[in-house]
Protein backbone atom coordinates (compact mmCIF):
# COMPACT_ATOMS: atom_id res chain seq x y z
CA UNK A 1 0.00 0.00 0.00
CA UNK A 2 2.75 2.55 0.86
CA UNK A 3 3.65 2.24 -2.87
CA UNK A 4 0.63 3.31 -4.29
CA UNK A 5 1.06 7.28 -5.37
CA UNK A 6 -1.59 9.16 -3.44
CA UNK A 7 -4.53 10.85 -4.34
CA UNK A 8 -7.24 12.40 -2.66
CA UNK A 9 -10.93 13.80 -2.65
CA UNK A 10 -11.43 17.20 -2.45
CA UNK A 11 -15.24 17.14 -2.99
CA UNK A 12 -17.57 14.89 -4.45
CA UNK A 13 -21.31 15.26 -4.21
CA UNK A 14 -24.67 14.26 -6.35
CA UNK A 15 -26.74 16.90 -7.84
CA UNK A 16 -30.50 17.26 -9.27
CA UNK A 17 -31.02 20.21 -10.70
CA UNK A 18 -34.48 21.57 -11.82
CA UNK A 19 -33.95 25.36 -12.12
CA UNK A 20 -31.75 26.86 -14.44
CA UNK A 21 -28.01 26.38 -12.95
CA UNK A 22 -24.72 28.49 -15.11
CA UNK A 23 -21.08 28.82 -13.97
CA UNK A 24 -18.66 29.70 -15.45
CA UNK A 25 -14.71 30.00 -14.99
CA UNK A 26 -12.63 31.02 -17.22
CA UNK A 27 -9.62 30.99 -15.45
CA UNK A 28 -9.99 27.54 -15.33
CA UNK A 29 -10.49 24.92 -12.35
CA UNK A 30 -8.54 24.65 -9.41
CA UNK A 31 -7.82 20.68 -9.52
CA UNK A 32 -9.25 17.83 -11.27
CA UNK A 33 -13.10 17.40 -12.07
CA UNK A 34 -14.96 14.19 -13.02
CA UNK A 35 -18.52 15.19 -13.88
CA UNK A 36 -20.63 11.99 -14.54
CA UNK A 37 -24.18 13.07 -16.32
CA UNK A 38 -26.83 10.02 -14.82
CA UNK A 39 -30.16 11.98 -16.17
CA UNK A 40 -31.55 14.65 -18.52
CA UNK A 41 -29.16 16.60 -20.15
CA UNK A 42 -26.40 20.03 -19.57
CA UNK A 43 -24.27 21.54 -22.45
CA UNK A 44 -20.21 22.68 -21.47
CA UNK A 45 -18.23 24.68 -23.76
CA UNK A 46 -15.46 22.56 -25.93
CA UNK A 47 -12.90 23.75 -28.26
CA UNK A 48 -14.92 27.53 -28.13
CA UNK A 49 -18.21 25.60 -28.92
CA UNK A 50 -21.57 24.96 -26.48
CA UNK A 51 -22.44 21.27 -26.83
CA UNK A 52 -24.35 19.14 -25.28
CA UNK A 53 -23.83 16.55 -22.71
CA UNK A 54 -25.86 13.43 -22.83
CA UNK A 55 -26.96 11.25 -19.62
CA UNK A 56 -24.18 8.74 -19.49
CA UNK A 57 -21.54 11.77 -20.30
CA UNK A 58 -18.38 12.24 -18.38
CA UNK A 59 -17.05 15.10 -18.33
CA UNK A 60 -13.26 15.51 -17.99
CA UNK A 61 -11.11 18.37 -16.74
CA UNK A 62 -7.61 18.91 -15.97
CA UNK A 63 -6.34 21.78 -13.46
CA UNK A 64 -6.51 25.36 -15.31
CA UNK A 65 -8.95 23.67 -17.98
CA UNK A 66 -11.59 26.51 -18.80
CA UNK A 67 -14.76 25.44 -16.74
CA UNK A 68 -18.42 26.19 -18.36
CA UNK A 69 -21.55 24.23 -17.32
CA UNK A 70 -25.14 25.36 -18.21
CA UNK A 71 -28.06 24.12 -17.13
CA UNK A 72 -31.57 25.05 -18.55
CA UNK A 73 -34.47 24.20 -19.80
CA UNK A 74 -34.18 21.67 -23.18
CA UNK A 75 -37.03 20.85 -25.45
CA UNK A 76 -38.72 17.04 -25.09
CA UNK A 77 -40.48 14.99 -27.45
CA UNK A 78 -43.55 14.99 -25.26
CA UNK A 79 -45.08 18.16 -22.90
CA UNK A 80 -43.33 21.21 -22.88
CA UNK A 81 -39.71 21.95 -22.45
CA UNK A 82 -38.46 21.60 -18.45
CA UNK A 83 -35.21 21.15 -16.61
CA UNK A 84 -34.14 17.79 -15.53
CA UNK A 85 -30.38 17.12 -14.89
CA UNK A 86 -28.63 14.93 -12.38
CA UNK A 87 -24.89 14.49 -12.02
CA UNK A 88 -22.17 13.09 -9.75
CA UNK A 89 -19.46 15.46 -9.41
CA UNK A 90 -15.93 14.85 -8.04
CA UNK A 91 -13.30 17.45 -7.26
CA UNK A 92 -9.68 15.70 -6.90
CA UNK A 93 -6.30 15.94 -6.75
CA UNK A 94 -2.77 14.07 -6.22
CA UNK A 95 -0.37 12.24 -7.52
CA UNK A 96 -1.83 8.96 -8.41
CA UNK A 97 -4.58 11.17 -10.62
CA UNK A 98 -1.97 12.99 -12.46
CA UNK A 99 -0.36 9.81 -13.37
CA UNK A 100 -3.54 8.32 -14.69
CA UNK A 101 -4.13 11.10 -16.42
CA UNK A 102 -1.45 11.06 -18.43
CA UNK A 103 -1.35 7.62 -19.47
CA UNK A 104 -3.65 8.42 -22.27
CA UNK A 105 -5.14 11.54 -24.14
CA UNK A 106 -8.47 12.60 -21.93
CA UNK A 107 -10.62 13.74 -23.88
CA UNK A 108 -13.25 16.17 -22.73
CA UNK A 109 -15.90 14.16 -23.02
CA UNK A 110 -16.77 10.38 -23.28
CA UNK A 111 -19.71 8.32 -22.99
CA UNK A 112 -20.07 5.52 -20.24
CA UNK A 113 -24.00 4.30 -20.11
CA UNK A 114 -24.94 4.05 -16.82
CA UNK A 115 -24.79 0.48 -14.90
CA UNK A 116 -25.18 -0.65 -11.15
CA UNK A 117 -21.25 -1.00 -10.95
CA UNK A 118 -20.56 2.25 -12.23
CA UNK A 119 -23.50 4.29 -10.25
CA UNK A 120 -22.66 1.93 -7.10
CA UNK A 121 -19.21 3.41 -7.08
CA UNK A 122 -19.70 6.94 -6.94
CA UNK A 123 -23.20 6.44 -4.77
CA UNK A 124 -20.69 4.83 -2.14
CA UNK A 125 -17.86 7.64 -2.79
CA UNK A 126 -20.62 10.66 -2.25
CA UNK A 127 -21.97 8.73 1.44
CA UNK A 128 -18.14 8.01 1.97
CA UNK A 129 -17.70 11.44 1.93
CA UNK A 130 -20.43 12.92 3.70
CA UNK A 131 -19.13 11.02 6.84
CA UNK A 132 -18.30 13.07 10.02
CA UNK A 133 -17.65 10.92 12.54
CA UNK A 134 -15.55 7.75 11.54
CA UNK A 135 -14.32 8.97 7.94
CA UNK A 136 -11.47 8.00 5.64
CA UNK A 137 -10.02 9.96 3.10
CA UNK A 138 -8.08 6.64 2.53
CA UNK A 139 -11.68 4.96 1.90
CA UNK A 140 -12.57 7.97 -0.29
CA UNK A 141 -9.39 7.44 -2.05
CA UNK A 142 -10.02 4.11 -2.98
CA UNK A 143 -13.69 4.68 -4.57
CA UNK A 144 -11.89 7.23 -6.52
CA UNK A 145 -9.28 5.21 -8.30
CA UNK A 146 -11.24 2.24 -8.61
CA UNK A 147 -13.81 4.25 -10.53
CA UNK A 148 -10.78 6.22 -12.88
CA UNK A 149 -9.89 2.39 -13.00
CA UNK A 150 -13.41 1.06 -14.16
CA UNK A 151 -13.22 3.98 -16.49
CA UNK A 152 -10.43 3.01 -18.63
CA UNK A 153 -11.96 -0.84 -18.43
CA UNK A 154 -14.88 0.38 -19.91
CA UNK A 155 -13.53 2.74 -22.38
CA UNK A 156 -11.10 0.07 -23.78
CA UNK A 157 -14.00 -2.92 -23.61
CA UNK A 158 -16.26 -1.05 -25.69
CA UNK A 159 -16.57 -3.22 -28.84
CA UNK A 160 -16.42 -2.92 -32.06
CA UNK A 161 -20.15 -3.14 -33.43
CA UNK A 162 -21.85 -4.94 -36.45
CA UNK A 163 -24.69 -2.84 -38.29
CA UNK A 164 -27.44 -5.06 -36.25
CA UNK A 165 -25.42 -3.75 -32.66
CA UNK A 166 -24.88 -0.17 -33.75
CA UNK A 167 -29.00 -0.04 -34.11
CA UNK A 168 -29.25 -2.03 -30.63
CA UNK A 169 -26.75 0.58 -28.96
CA UNK A 170 -28.71 3.43 -30.43
CA UNK A 171 -31.66 2.18 -29.32
CA UNK A 172 -30.25 1.64 -25.46
CA UNK A 173 -28.62 5.37 -25.92
CA UNK A 174 -32.17 6.52 -26.74
CA UNK A 175 -33.32 4.59 -24.15
CA UNK A 176 -31.37 6.30 -21.50
CA UNK A 177 -31.61 9.48 -22.81
CA UNK A 178 -35.75 9.35 -22.66
CA UNK A 179 -36.91 7.10 -20.34
CA UNK A 180 -38.60 9.61 -17.55
CA UNK A 181 -41.23 10.35 -20.97
CA UNK A 182 -43.83 8.53 -21.61
CA UNK A 183 -41.69 6.53 -23.93
CA UNK A 184 -43.36 3.58 -26.08
CA UNK A 185 -41.86 0.38 -28.56
CA UNK A 186 -42.82 2.23 -31.72
CA UNK A 187 -40.56 5.78 -30.22
CA UNK A 188 -37.63 3.36 -29.89
CA UNK A 189 -38.13 1.87 -33.26
CA UNK A 190 -39.14 4.97 -34.82
CA UNK A 191 -35.31 6.34 -33.72
CA UNK A 192 -33.60 3.92 -35.75
CA UNK A 193 -35.78 3.59 -38.21
CA UNK A 194 -36.89 0.08 -38.20
CA UNK A 195 -40.19 -1.71 -37.30
CA UNK A 196 -41.14 -2.71 -33.57
CA UNK A 197 -40.62 -6.80 -34.03
CA UNK A 198 -37.00 -5.99 -36.14
CA UNK A 199 -36.43 -3.70 -32.81
CA UNK A 200 -37.36 -6.05 -30.47
CA UNK A 201 -35.71 -8.63 -31.63
CA UNK A 202 -32.14 -6.71 -32.57
CA UNK A 203 -32.13 -5.52 -28.70
CA UNK A 204 -32.89 -8.82 -27.25
CA UNK A 205 -30.32 -10.57 -29.07
CA UNK A 206 -27.61 -7.88 -27.95
CA UNK A 207 -28.42 -6.96 -24.41
CA UNK A 208 -30.39 -10.36 -23.19
CA UNK A 209 -33.05 -8.55 -22.24
CA UNK A 210 -36.38 -7.04 -23.14
CA UNK A 211 -36.97 -2.78 -24.06
CA UNK A 212 -39.50 -2.71 -21.34
CA UNK A 213 -37.21 -4.72 -19.04
CA UNK A 214 -34.82 -1.78 -19.59
CA UNK A 215 -36.98 1.12 -20.13
CA UNK A 216 -37.64 -0.24 -16.29
CA UNK A 217 -34.09 -0.68 -15.40
CA UNK A 218 -33.54 2.73 -15.78
CA UNK A 219 -36.22 4.13 -14.65
CA UNK A 220 -36.08 2.59 -11.15
CA UNK A 221 -32.13 3.37 -11.24
CA UNK A 222 -32.92 6.68 -12.02
CA UNK A 223 -36.03 6.74 -9.00
CA UNK A 224 -33.36 5.26 -6.79
CA UNK A 225 -30.70 8.26 -6.89
CA UNK A 226 -33.60 10.60 -6.10
CA UNK A 227 -34.91 8.60 -3.31
CA UNK A 228 -31.68 8.44 -2.07
CA UNK A 229 -30.46 11.96 -2.37
CA UNK A 230 -33.35 14.61 -2.90
CA UNK A 231 -36.48 15.32 -0.78
CA UNK A 232 -38.83 15.39 -3.15
CA UNK A 233 -42.12 13.44 -2.73
CA UNK A 234 -42.38 10.07 -3.75
CA UNK A 235 -45.05 9.88 -5.71
CA UNK A 236 -43.79 12.88 -7.97
CA UNK A 237 -39.86 10.63 -7.99
CA UNK A 238 -42.43 7.72 -9.41
CA UNK A 239 -44.30 10.86 -12.28
CA UNK A 240 -40.75 12.63 -13.16
CA UNK A 241 -39.34 8.95 -13.94
CA UNK A 242 -41.17 8.30 -16.44
CA UNK A 243 -43.97 5.84 -14.63
CA UNK A 244 -47.74 6.24 -15.06
CA UNK A 245 -48.97 5.41 -12.04
CA UNK A 246 -47.55 5.11 -8.31
CA UNK A 247 -49.07 1.79 -7.59
CA UNK A 248 -47.41 0.18 -10.37
CA UNK A 249 -43.82 2.33 -9.80
CA UNK A 250 -44.50 0.77 -6.05
CA UNK A 251 -45.18 -2.88 -7.20
CA UNK A 252 -42.01 -3.15 -9.35
CA UNK A 253 -39.41 -1.29 -7.30
CA UNK A 254 -40.39 -3.75 -4.38
CA UNK A 255 -39.85 -6.47 -6.65
CA UNK A 256 -36.65 -5.15 -7.92
CA UNK A 257 -34.91 -3.82 -4.57
CA UNK A 258 -37.15 -5.94 -1.90
CA UNK A 259 -38.60 -3.47 0.21
CA UNK A 260 -40.97 -0.48 -1.03
CA UNK A 261 -39.86 3.36 -1.95
CA UNK A 262 -40.97 4.71 1.58
CA UNK A 263 -38.98 2.24 3.15
CA UNK A 264 -35.82 2.32 0.85
CA UNK A 265 -35.88 6.24 1.75
CA UNK A 266 -36.04 5.28 4.85
CA UNK A 267 -33.35 2.68 4.94
CA UNK A 268 -30.96 5.02 2.88
CA UNK A 269 -31.73 8.01 5.87
CA UNK A 270 -30.72 6.02 8.89
CA UNK A 271 -27.66 4.55 6.98
CA UNK A 272 -26.71 8.08 5.66
CA UNK A 273 -27.24 9.43 9.18
CA UNK A 274 -25.40 6.53 10.55
CA UNK A 275 -22.79 7.57 8.22
CA UNK A 276 -22.27 11.21 9.38
CA UNK A 277 -22.47 10.79 12.78
CA UNK A 278 -22.64 7.71 14.51
CA UNK A 279 -19.36 6.81 16.43
CA UNK A 280 -16.29 4.26 16.15
CA UNK A 281 -17.14 1.01 17.93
Amino acid sequence: MNNVPACHVLSAGFSFHRKPFHMSRSEGVQSYLLRYQTEGRSRTMIDGAITTVETGDLMLFAPNDPYYLSIDKENHPTGKPRIESGDYHIFCGGPWIEEWWQQKQRPFVVHLPPSDNLLGILRQLVLEQRRLANFSPEISACYLQIFCMEIDRLTADQPSVTAKRHLAYRMKQYIEEHAALSLRLEDVAAHVDISVSRAVHLFKEAFNTTIVKYINEVRLEMARERITFSPLPLEHISETCGFANYTYFHRIFKNRFGMSPKEYRQTSRERNRQAVSSPAK
